[in-house]
């Protein structure tokens, strides 16, 4: 796999915008849980991620991210980040979208949240960990105190 963008939308109908996705891109999900949905999409290269919102609501971003194929692109990553002087928030092994991860989070000027992150397994839980930034279910990302974290040693 090589590197490719994330896009969380959290929608009203997670039947009807799977089924609309399906059709856009061409593909199935490639999974399927209570809540979430996250298609795999070759061309062009993106994972598409859905995350059941409330159903009076409109479809909105969730949260950004580029999916990379190891913890060390991660590290990497948190190194590059953190020198070019954007506060990092590092999570190692964190469960978040029916997945175990370790990224790292930054955001935008417009406090979008961005991660670059790995899947290092399946996970029984969309449930974001305590304090984490995924799927923060608000649309506003916990921004109070995030402080650089040390280039070296850290992952996510």
């Amino acid at each position: 796999m090589t590197s490719r963008v994330q896009l969380a939308l959290r929608v009203p109908d997670l039947e009807a915008s799977v089924a609309f996705y399906t059709k856009l891109f061409g593909t199935e999900p490639a999974k399927l849980r209570d809540g979430y949905a996250n298609f795999a999409i070759t061309e062009p290269p993106l994972k598409l991620v859905l995350i059941e919102g409330t159903a009076d609501e409109t479809t909105r971003m969730d949260h950004l991210g580029v999916e990379v194929e190891s913890t060390e692109a991660v590290h990497a990553a948190t190194a590059r980040l953190g020198e070019a002087g954007l506060a990092t928030d590092v999570e190692n092994d964190t469960t978040c979208c029916y997945a175990l991860q370790d990224k790292v989070w930054v955001h935008g000027p417009g406090q979008e949240p961005w991660e670059v992150y790995v899947v290092k397994a399946d996970a029984d839980s969309l449930a974001k960990q305590q304090g984490s930034t995924c799927c923060t279910g608000t649309g506003e990302a916990d921004t109070s105190a995030k402080e650089p974290v040390a280039a070296a040693g850290g992952c996510c």
